[in-house]
């Protein structure tokens, strides 16, 4: 008989066996590409990043990943609305995190239209990315950054509609929610200190452990929710 997940926070966070062998199959895989690129890529961006800089991407993506798919929105008894709206402020949330994150930028008159891959000179997860520049707005594409970012704007959408299913503790729910603006400070603080002279510059700072272990944790309680509501 099937046990819901609801009744103990700590099963959400708890790997199943399905979990862990695919999970294994996608750092070999990783392990794999990143060995690919030490031969294939450029040796001095490796000698100036640090292995560090070689795991951090894998360990957004590898959680963020997880996160999605343990996540399943308590949605059946919200009503079209409450999706709607929620979806809004998830939406919303996710071009926030990508403005201070650096993936979405102003425009510049300057190079205008001009689309850019950047994959051998940055380490995986990295790149490949794709920048654009247009008199309107600018992207940088960062593969690690998107699907960490889409995964906490998806881990949020779950949250708030969880949350709105009860009074009391939809409001301890959402006030568990402040934990979401953890990364936008930590993309502010990185934005500062690495400051915004491009994507190589930008690896070769170091100044990424920060915002890091803020994803990490803000994931860990957005899946956990110990304030979300139960039944």
């Amino acid at each position: 008989m099937a046990t819901d997940t609801r009744t103990s926070p700590l099963a959400r966070v708890r790997p199943r066996r399905e979990t862990l062998l695919w999970g294994s199959l996608l750092v070999t895989l990783e392990l794999g590409v990143l060995a690919a690129y030490s031969l294939l890529g450029s040796s001095s961006l490796v000698s100036l990043a640090g292995v560090r800089i070689w795991v951090y991407p894998f360990v957004w993506i590898n959680v963020g990943l997880w996160a999605v798919v343990r996540t399943v929105p308590a949605g059946s008894g919200a009503s079209t609305r409450n999706r709607l709206l929620t979806g809004v402020l998830a939406t919303g949330y996710f071009g926030l995190l990508a403005y201070t994150g650096g993936l979405v930028g102003t425009g510049m008159a300057e190079g205008a239209g001009v689309v850019r891959v950047v994959w051998t000179t940055i380490p995986p997860g990295w790149g490949p990315a794709v920048t654009y520049a247009g008199d309107l707005a600018t992207l940088t594409l960062v593969p690690y950054k998107l699907v960490g970012y889409l995964a906490l704007a998806y881990l949020v959408y779950a949250t708030v509609l969880d949350a709105a299913r009860s009074a009391v503790t939809g409001v301890l729910g959402l006030l568990s929610c402040v934990s979401c603006s953890w990364p936008v400070l930590a993309s502010l603080a990185t934005g500062v200190a690495g400051g915004g002279s491009g994507l190589a510059a930008a690896v070769s700072t170091g100044s990424y452990g920060l915002s890091t272990v803020v994803f990490v944790a803000t994931v860990a309680l957005l899946v956990w929710r110990p304030f979300g509501s139960r039944e």
